[in-house]
């Protein structure tokens, strides 16, 4: 692998995403163990839904998600129910959980210089979605980092609804 050489630089840390074996558990725990607040209702996402990428297909996997604003980033957690996924992979690794993606934003037309330049380092995409307020590719960073590596590129649409989000304390999944 090549060095990153500030590949991500400029980039702001939005989001620290967790996966989970029990969703509700994880919840309570941060809400009511640490004060963490806001995580509304987990939401059942299917990938086939979000038109979502793994390792270049789209195929069926399900999983639970919730997130909430704390502290300048965004908490996600997310607890895999079927199919095949990056999230289902990492709890079969680690079926206790833990941090799986550590997300870092941009506004979208820089998208695909930061996301090339890690392709052209030899950094594998496992799963890509082209959402209406994000574009989001996550790279296989375990080796380098021990985490994935999600680069969001991030909508005119998509930094209004961040603003509202982090003012009403939460985001849906998406």
């Amino acid at each position: 692998m090549k060095q990153i050489h500030n590949t991500i630089t400029g980039l702001e840390l939005a989001q620290i995403g967790w996966v989970v074996p029990d969703i509700h558990a994880a919840i309570a725990f941060l809400s009511g163990t640490l004060g963490i607040a806001g995580f509304p209702e987990p939401e059942q996402i299917c990938a086939q839904d979000l038109n979502m990428t793994y390792y270049g297909r789209v195929v069926a996997g399900e999983w639970l998600t919730t997130q909430t604003y704390n502290g300048g980033s965004f908490i996600e957690l997310v607890q895999p129910l079927s199919g095949q996924s990056m999230f289902q992979d990492y709890l079969n690794r680690h079926p206790e959980g833990g941090t799986q993606h550590l997300a870092f934003r941009a506004k979208v037309n820089r998208f695909e210089q930061i996301t090339g330049t890690l392709r052209d380092q030899g950094y594998a995409v496992i799963s890509e979605v082209d959402h209406p307020i994000a574009r989001m590719a996550f790279f296989d960073t375990y080796r380098t980092l021990g985490v994935v590596t999600e680069i969001m590129g991030i909508t005119p649409e998509g930094w209004t609804a961040i603003q509202q989000m982090q003012q009403a304390g939460r985001t849906p999944g998406y």
